[in-house]
């Protein structure tokens, strides 16, 4: 089919069919590259070792997974950015629905379940690769979020009737900006609600950061938005303390010495193969903690095998990546042709940029062990496969922003 001639599409096909923002897509492609030479690295002694019918000591087995899952995500991230963005705006209810269906699903018998939590689906719900309801989830809230949130200037707010109590205080709550929060504490509720079932506290805290910067960068009432951040920050320290799981991490976290060979046995390695890499590094794929010392080096401790095979200037340029990726992301929030794009833009970028924080931290021993994988570089399809799609809706919105703004 001949292409369409750009005189007779309209301007929303115009505006959509612009050039993606270059600098971000080469930064988003090379953490990829760079996290796949990372996964290979990193699994390679795990994978050969390991005798499983799975895996069967192949040491590419690793790579070769990531690899097809980096491919699937390149797809997603091509057709996420060709999509018009404003179409998002009618998927927003049904995505919504579905992720919190499919969370509820994950807390079924159909769930898979895995080293002691039950975060999966099967793809075809009885059998095929599984993936976590959570990570479609964290996009539902945020593209919820913002779809609603921009358009808060234009909506009128709602009146009760000053017959009754409960209408007068209904009335006190819209002047003071409290009851248009209503609807989306309701939804993150149940969200968060359902991904602290499972249990996934990392899922949890990514889904309520995500939801708060969209919040945040939609401009509600700051007092609200302070004693909403320090309501769920009381609560989860409650949920901590009376979790033993999560208070046996804060323990460990604070004295990974106290069980050197049990569970502080992998921060310890973490912090072994971080001493160990030096300015530049012992090299690429000499690493030695990873010869099944870090347990699952490919997985959440990718970062400490990037410290010690690639050294502080290796890591630095890492970090270096990822600080590009997220600046030049709010960068493209601020020139987004709307309201709309703007959010979305934070409510991503943000996510990324605090998954990253996060597992740093933890394999630096200055955080508690969240179970937070580094974007690109952590193996796992899912995960991969989300962010790249992530990416992708960045992508999309930057095709508008030579387009005059609008709200």
């Amino acid at each position: 089919m001949a292409r369409k001639p750009k005189r007779d599409m309209t301007m929303e096909q115009q505006l959509a069919a612009g050039p993606v923002d270059l600098p971000f897509l080469m930064l988003t492609l090379m953490l990829v590259g760079i996290g796949l030479i990372m996964v290979f690295s990193a699994s390679y002694a795990t994978a050969y070792y390991d005798s499983s019918a799975i895996v069967q000591n192949n040491p590419l087995y690793y790579i070769k997974r990531q690899s097809v899952y980096a491919v699937i995500g390149l797809v997603a991230m091509y057709w996420m950015s060709k999509m018009n963005y404003q179409h998002w705006r009618l998927l927003t209810i049904p995505m919504l629905a579905v992720s919190i269906f499919l969370l509820v699903l994950v807390l079924t018998p159909l769930g898979v379940r895995s080293n002691g939590a039950q975060r999966w689906l099967h793809i075809f719900l009885l059998f095929g690769p599984t993936f976590q309801p959570s990570e479609i989830a964290k996009v539902a809230v945020i593209i919820f979020f913002s779809a609603r949130l921009s358009k808060r200037t234009t909506e009128k707010k709602k009146k009760f009737s000053n017959r009754t109590f409960w209408g007068r205080l209904g009335n006190l709550g819209t002047r003071l900006g409290f009851m248009e929060l209503v609807p989306y504490g309701a939804v993150l509720g149940v969200v968060v609600l359902l991904v602290v079932k499972e249990p996934h506290m990392s899922g949890t805290i990514l889904i309520m950061v995500g939801a708060a910067a969209v919040l945040f960068a939609a401009g509600i009432n700051i007092v609200w938005f302070i004693a909403g951040i320090g309501s769920v920050g009381a609560l989860m320290t409650f949920i901590i303390l009376n979790t033993t799981y999560m208070t046996a991490r804060v323990q460990l976290w604070l004295d990974p010495w106290s069980d050197p060979r049990g569970k502080g046995f992998q921060t310890i390695q973490s912090l072994l193969a971080i001493g160990s890499g030096g300015l530049l590094g012992l090299g690429l794929g000499n690493s030695r903690q990873k010869l099944l010392y870090i347990p699952e080096p490919e997985n959440d401790f990718v970062f400490s095998v990037v410290v010690e095979e690639l050294g502080f200037v290796g890591a630095a340029i890492v970090l270096i990546l990822f600080a590009l990726l997220v600046l030049r992301g709010y960068w493209l929030a601020l020139h987004a042709r709307d309201k709309f794009g703007s959010l979305t833009i934070v409510g991503i970028i943000t996510l990324m940029a605090t998954q990253v924080f996060l597992n740093i931290g933890v394999v630096t021993n200055l955080i508690p062990n969240t179970g937070i994988s580094l974007p690109f570089f952590s193996f796992g399809g899912t995960a991969l496969v989300m962010n790249m799609a992530e990416m992708g809706i960045v992508l999309g919105i930057s095709r508008q922003i030579p387009a005059p703004k609008n709200d």
